[in-house]
């Protein structure tokens, strides 16, 4: 257990409490959305910083590339649930990203013991554009200025965009990968 695998499991601890919020006053302007919205923004940002430490002080380990997209679909997955649930989301949406998610999470669960596979590049951008997009979507703040819903949308259709590139791209590495193995 090193500082990164220990903030990436923090961030995993912080996806309950997240979710309750969310559902403790459902009302977009509640003071528990504003809260969930917080707790979600330091959440994801603990993404980029457990990264960044494990790479600055040699400390990446194979538990901590296998932990941390978990974490991240744990916290974007619950977001998105819930906000299908709470009916801010069409479930459709929901359901296209968690396919993706699930299908690549499973495949590196079943291979780890022969290798692990770190996130790539698009995999990167994904979840940067989801947690964008999401962060927005949660937010009360199109409440406040209603200019903002169109540029959510668009956040969330190109993060719709990017996830499914992302995964076309992901099978097509692993297909190769198997082919030049073979």
């Amino acid at each position: 257990m090193n500082l990164p695998n220990l903030i990436t499991i923090i961030r995993i601890a912080f996806v309950p409490l997240f979710i309750w919020l969310l559902f403790v006053a459902p009302e977009k302007q509640s003071v528990e959305r504003w809260l969930s919205v917080v707790i979600f923004v330091l959440a994801i940002a603990t993404d980029g910083v457990d990264g960044a430490i494990a790479r600055r002080k040699n400390l990446v380990t194979n538990l901590g590339k296998l932990l941390d997209p978990i974490a991240d679909k744990a916290l974007l997955g619950g977001a998105l649930i819930s906000l299908s649930i709470l009916g801010e989301l069409p479930w459709w949406i929901t359901i296209v990203i968690l396919v993706r998610e699930l299908g690549v999470t499973i495949y590196r669960l079943v291979v780890v013991k022969r290798r692990v596979i770190a996130a790539a590049g698009g995999g990167k951008l994904k979840t940067i554009l989801q947690s964008v997009a999401v962060g927005f979507l949660l937010s009360p703040l199109d409440v406040y200025l209603p200019w903002l819903a169109p540029v959510e949308q668009v956040l969330l259709y190109a993060a719709l965009l990017v996830t499914l590139t992302s995964g076309v791209q992901f099978i097509r590495a692993e297909l190769k990968a198997k082919k030049v193995n073979v």
